[in-house]
């Protein structure tokens, strides 16, 4: 039982095995950051059929077989309660953490070495954070639509879109935008699709697009947002993948708010981004993908979450004297261009 489980765990020292900043992706697209969650979530479906746990468990734990079952029963509700369930290794571990937590120790670590999930004294302890409601030199606020993870640049970067039907939004459609909409959606009913295709060409260059949620098209301005007060690593630099991938794993699919304070040289909003109570900086900072950016911030805050990874070696701050981004960007000022013209131009799906 549990065949495709054990498929998906010998894959955590095998194919899917990373490098130091690898995320390519192994079997049928998984890949070494979620491995482990696919094997628990496959592993947990089993249970609920046949009320077995996986052959090899008992290797890493002490217990029972029948505290095992226990286990995988509390797991599998808390599993299924949990919306939406978790996809990152991080939240499995905390569920995992939380869920057994009257259980012995060396038990919950064993559980969490057998799917390769990180070990609770390595996971990020996030502050659950409430903004202050009016911030000094907040310029305005955004809500956002669910993000594309397509849409996260780097990981200081994404690009989000918002509904014309908010408020501050609905106050400041162009004519032009409104007329266009309206005359795509006309030429749709029609069957003019070439027709309808120009329209939204020219929608999606006056900064808006036609976004298809649960079935209904939505009218919505883009927005380009640049995390206040951190720089993460440039996607060619060591861990500038890896932290692109952890910032599009915290916001895919979710709605963000956005308190917008600056806008750069670029035209992005500079913004602190909150996601279901986490702080975006925050999380890059703990994680160790992310530098304080002290030119442009001085927030004490800021800085503590960054010595806090440096101390405890953690993402980048493994290496003993990492790259740091505005230097990188110096020296490769023509590459650094194309990089940011890329980054402001991020390809979207046809429906988002």
């Amino acid at each position: 039982m549990g065949f495709m489980g054990n498929v998906l765990r010998s894959l955590i020292g095998q194919c899917c095995k990373p490098k130091a900043d690898s995320d390519e992706a192994g079997y049928h697209g998984v890949t070494a950051a979620t491995v482990g969650v696919s094997a628990l979530a496959q592993d947990l479906y089993n249970f609920e059929i046949t009320s077995q746990v996986p052959e090899g468990l008992s290797q890493h734990v002490v217990s029972s077989k029948k505290a095992q079952i226990n286990w995988y029963r509390k797991l599998s509700e808390a599993w299924r309660e949990t919306k939406p369930p978790p996809k990152t290794p991080e939240e499995a571990s905390r569920l995992i953490v939380l869920t057994l937590k009257r259980h012995q120790q060396a038990d919950v670590e064993g559980f969490l070495t057998f799917y390769g999930l990180p070990l609770p004294h390595i996971l990020v302890e996030l502050t659950s954070v409430t903004p202050p409601s009016r911030p000094e030199g907040l310029k305005f606020e955004l809500y956002t639509l669910p993000v594309d993870r397509k849409a996260v640049g780097d990981g200081d970067g994404m690009t989000v879109y918002v509904s014309t039907m908010d408020p501050r939004e609905s106050a400041i459609v162009p004519t032009e935008v409104q007329v266009a909409a309206f005359e795509r959606s006309e030429a749709r009913t029609q069957r003019k699709y070439d027709v309808a295709d120009k329209l939204r060409k020219k929608i999606n260059d006056l900064g808006y697009r036609v976004i298809v949620l649960q079935n209904q098209e939505v009218l919505a301005r883009k927005y380009r947002i640049r995390l206040r007060g951190i720089d993460a690593p440039e996607c060619q630099m060591d861990y500038g993948q890896r932290a692109k991938e952890a910032l599009a794993d915290i916001v895919q699919d979710k709605c963000l708010r956005v308190l917008v304070f600056d806008e750069d040289q670029y035209g992005r909003c500079i913004a602190d981004v909150y996601c279901d109570g986490i702080f975006l900086q925050e999380s890059m900072l703990k994680k160790g993908l992310a530098w304080h950016y002290k030119a442009y911030d001085q927030r004490p805050e800021l800085d503590k979450w960054e010595r806090k990874a440096r101390a405890k070696g953690i993402g980048l701050w493994a290496s003993p004297n990492p790259e740091m981004p505005w230097d990188w960007r110096r020296k490769n000022k023509c590459e650094g261009r194309k990089i940011k013209a890329k980054n402001l131009q991020i390809p979207m799906d046809e429906n988002y």
